[in-house]
């Protein structure tokens, strides 16, 4: 009489049986991977929307999880963690309960984006928004050149030497990496366009230059508008007596824009063009590299004065105080001023 398994039924349930034990040990190594050890931390990024199918492809990519379709089934059958958008720091080859553990909790990874024209004072207050108040101030006095040295400084000051973009802060980043990263960031940026510790230009010194380039950051505003407003700037200052840049009093202000008053014009600050002749005595914001090349190559002219007479950000350039007060008259007909 033939056993049960050679009878065909019998070779399908254990065949069955077998293909069974096979994907349970498959799985069980996709949950829990005990035979490999954690890798590198690396970062996935969930976007607003995006399913549970699309997470686990993203992290197979990063080398977090193995399978995507395990990763689904674990949380089909055993529940999946509400995720809010957001990046998070993962071991590669981490078991998926650690996975859910992380992306159930809000995202460990924070972005500073360092725009143009912002402040170090903006910078931090970004900072303490994201990571808050106790690592905003821990940043902000390791964000001086006595702490973290930047080969442009000549002070206490790193305003207008830390690089814009944007910095990803890991639980493993701490208030001094974060600085550090910043300051060399600017390096980088000032080197791609030529700028370096000992370049001279005009008279400036590269620190100097950096302050020139700050202002015509917040005055130019629009790249076409800057290598003609460095001019400007270059110009004013081989005249010699104040700047009289509006951008140079707000900073002191704290203000971002606006209208600067006749009380504002008396204020004794060296920050104050209207009063004290030449450079401030730092830069007034982050610069971008446009900016830094509007410096370093602007264009020939014999301009003293701007105004904007567009709303598209169009400025009209004039040589003289009465073909400025012509150009502001065209700003005022275009609704501007």
């Amino acid at each position: 009489m033939p056993s049960f398994l050679t009878r065909p039924l019998g070779r399908v349930l254990a065949a069955g049986a077998v293909l069974m034990l096979v994907g349970a040990a498959w799985f069980a190594l996709q949950v829990d991977p005990i035979f490999s050890s954690a890798g590198k931390e690396v970062i996935v990024t969930v976007h607003p929307g995006d399913s549970i199918a699309t997470i686990a492809s993203a992290m197979q990519a990063k080398g977090i999880i193995a399978s995507p379709l395990a990763f689904r089934i674990d949380a089909l059958v055993f529940g999946a963690p509400v995720v809010h958008p957001g990046s998070y720091e993962i071991a590669q080859g981490s078991s998926f309960g650690h996975v859910k553990s992380i992306l159930g909790s809000p995202p460990n990874v924070v972005v500073i984006d360092v725009a143009p024209g912002l402040t170090l004072h903006e910078v931090a207050v970004s900072v303490a928004n994201n990571m808050g108040n106790a690592w905003a101030d821990s940043f902000a006095r390791a964000a001086t050149s006595t702490v973290t040295q930047s080969p442009f400084a000549r002070g206490p000051s790193l305003e207008g030497l830390i690089g814009v973009g944007q910095y990803i802060v890991t639980p493993g980043t701490t208030p001094s990496m974060l600085a550090k990263r910043m300051v060399d960031g600017f390096v980088r940026e000032a080197a791609s366009v030529g700028l370096t510790p000992t370049t001279t230009l005009n008279g400036l010194n590269a620190y100097q230059l950096v302050i020139a380039t700050s202002i015509v950051e917040k005055e130019g505003y629009y790249p076409k508008n800057m290598p003609r407003v460095a001019r400007v700037v270059f110009n004013r200052l081989k005249r010699g007596g104040g700047l009289q840049m509006d951008s140079t009093v707000l900073y002191y202000l704290g203000q971002d824009g606006g209208i600067v008053t006749h009380a504002d014009l008396q204020l004794h600050t060296p920050y104050n063009t209207y009063l004290y002749p030449g450079l401030t005595p730092t830069p007034i914001c982050a610069v971008s590299t446009i900016a830094l090349s509007a410096v370093l190559h602007a264009p020939p002219g014999s301009w003293l004065y701007f105004t904007l007479i567009k709303k598209d950000g169009t400025m009209a350039f004039a040589n003289t105080f009465a073909e400025q007060l012509a150009n502001e008259k065209i700003a005022q007909s275009n609704g501007i001023g």
